[in-house]
């Protein structure tokens, strides 16, 4: 389960924010969470519901997730598209010379602080 990994990462980058701007309680953290980044929302919840209860900070900072569409570029037509309905290949002129643009990505997007 790599989401306990995302969690404990989120949650010691932070306590190192905290303590670089004198945060005394974090109410709530809002994740930007790619579409095919490979995390599943209700896992990191619930890993996020068990290690902020061990914090000094954040025991009862609520997660917020948004989640950031996939896109794909063709290299062939020089069209972008939604990754998930279509996959790697391109929908519009069939190349499988695509790339991933977006959605593969987990930002901290907001920290709301009390």
């Amino acid at each position: 389960m790599h989401e306990l990994g995302i969690v404990f990462y989120v949650i010691n980058t932070i306590e190192q924010v905290g303590r670089e701007q004198g945060l005394q309680n974090v109410a709530s953290v809002t994740l930007e969470l790619g579409e095919v980044s490979g995390a599943i929302p209700h896992e990191l919840e619930n890993c996020w519901d068990w290690a902020v209860k061990r914090t000094e900070l954040m025991p009862t900072a609520r997660l917020r997730i948004e989640t950031i569409p996939a896109v794909t570029h063709c290299g062939g037509c020089g069209q972008d598209y939604p990754t998930v309905p279509q996959g790697r290949i391109c929908p519009r002129c069939g190349s499988e010379n695509t790339w991933l643009i977006r959605g593969n990505e987990i930002n901290i997007k907001e920290i709301e602080a009390i």
